[in-house]
């Protein structure tokens, strides 16, 4: 499977609340850039990615990634994705049935078959 193919699997995984975690490899890093969610951004290692996922299906009742752009180099593959949310909870001035929208920039760095590194650049639309 290309890592193209492995990205797109991953993302399907997450909107599918299926177990996106077995993608990364043991020693994977995701780091998110400051943002409006996580103004002074975050580094989690595999351990943090699951309890943020525990998190994040409680904050969500669904939550879809639309590939706008998808690059494959080596071992890189980048994309750029239209996200969209819809929330379980309030959020700020969102209530819940509210939806979100952001565009993320991602990159994705490989080891093998398994996502080694992480990289998010998350644009959220005004809330």
């Amino acid at each position: 499977m290309s890592r193209a193919a492995i990205v797109r699997a991953y993302l399907k995984a997450i909107e599918g609340r299926a177990d996106s975690l077995a993608f990364f490899a043991d020693d994977a890093v995701q780091e998110e850039f400051p943002n409006a969610l996580v103004p002074a951004g975050a580094r989690r290692t595999v351990a943090d990615l699951r309890a943020a996922d525990v998190r994040g299906r409680g904050v969500l009742s669904s939550e879809s990634y639309e590939i706008v752009t998808l690059v494959e180099a080596g071992d890189t593959v980048a994309c750029e994705v239209l996200w969209r949310g819809v929330l379980a909870v309030p959020l700020r001035t969102l209530k819940p049935g509210d939806a979100m929208k952001a565009r993320f920039a991602v990159f994705f760095e490989f080891k093998g078959d398994k996502i080694r590194r992480q990289r998010n650049y998350d644009c959220f639309e005004p809330f």
